[in-house]
This record gives C-alpha cells, structure tokens and sequence, in this order.
C-alpha cells in the first residue's frame, strides 16, 4: 500500500479532521482515507458525468441546413 505524507496543513483543518475521525471511532489515517476515496469518487462521478453530456451534445439531431422549418412543413400540410 502506498504511502502518502502532506505538509502544511492549517492547525484548524487538522482539529476538524481529528474531531471527525474521533466521533466515527476512526484513526486519523483512516478518516482522511475515507475522506479522499469519498472525494476522488465524486470528482470522478463529475467528470464522467460531464464526458456522457458532451457526447450527448455531439450526438443530438440537427436537421440538414438546407430542411426547410417544421412551421413551413405543416403549413403547407394543412393547405393539401
């Protein structure tokens, strides 16, 4: 398992992470690991979620640029 040491980290940030893990009944170690595969997991959900989007928009219909306008086609519907 790979290992992972962060600096700097502001006083009240580590209180906080040292609170959560407390009232979860976690080490400190484990809470930030739990903390960052929930994140990753979500930016990860974002960025899938926003390729699945473009690719809609990519897909969607466009009709040809000479078709003629849907009013125009259901005048002239209406007239026959």
């Amino acid at each position: 398992m790979a290992t992972l040491h962060v600096r700097n980290i502001p006083d009240d940030l580590h209180a906080r992470l040292h609170r959560l893990a407390a009232s979860d009944n976690l080490s400190l170690s484990a809470a930030v690991v739990s903390l960052l595969e929930q994140v990753v997991a979500e930016r990860e959900q974002q960025v899938n979620q926003r390729a699945l989007l473009s690719g809609m928009r990519r897909r969607r219909f466009a009709p040809p640029r000479r078709a003629p306008e849907s009013v125009q086609l259901l005048r002239e519907s209406r007239k026959r």
